[in-house]
C-alpha cells in the first residue's frame, strides 16, 4: 500500500474534545498526537482507513511562527463500505445531519454530518478511480 498523497488538515478550537467525538462518531483511531510544553495538541494525525487526517488548534494571535488561518468550516469526503452503519454510529455520537443517508444517481450510498465544531463529513460507497 502506498501512502495517500493528500491530507485533509482542519482546526479546531478544542482538538482534545475533536479527537474523541471524532473517534465516537467515525472510529478515527490517532496515529500520533504530539503535544507542546503546556500539554496541549500541536498537531495530531487520525487514521481512518487507508486514509488520514491532521488537525491542530487554532493559532492563537502571539503565534506568529504558525501557520495563519483562522478555524473554518471544511468539507472532507471519505470511502466506506457500509454507510448505513456509520451513518448510525455518527448520529448516536450526536453528529448534526446535513444529509440524510441517501442513494446518488451516480450510484453512492452516502450521507453528510456537522462535527460539533461545524465541519462537514460525508461518507459514500464512491470511490474514485485511481
Amino acid at each position: 500500500m502506498t501512502a495517500p498523497t493528500f491530507y485533509p488538515t482542519l482546526r479546531y478550537r478544542d482538538p482534545d474534545a475533536a479527537i474523541t467525538w471524532l473517534g465516537d462518531a467515525f472510529g478515527f483511531t490517532p496515529k500520533d498526537v504530539f503535544r507542546d510544553d503546556a500539554g496541549a495538541v500541536a498537531h495530531a494525525e487520525l487514521a481512518f482507513g487507508d486514509g488520514l487526517v491532521m488537525l491542530g488548534a487554532v493559532p492563537s494571535e502571539d503565534a506568529p511562527d504558525r501557520l495563519r488561518y483562522e478555524q473554518g468550516v471544511t468539507s472532507t469526503y471519505a470511502y466506506t463500505a457500509d454507510p448505513d452503519t456509520l451513518f448510525a454510529r455518527a448520529k448516536t455520537a450526536g453528529a448534526d445531519v446535513a444529509m440524510a443517508l441517501r442513494d446518488t444517481p451516480y450510484g453512492s450510498r452516502e450521507f453528510s454530518v456537522r462535527d460539533p465544531e461545524g465541519h462537514v463529513w460525508s461518507f459514500g460507497t464512491y470511490r474514485p478511480a485511481t
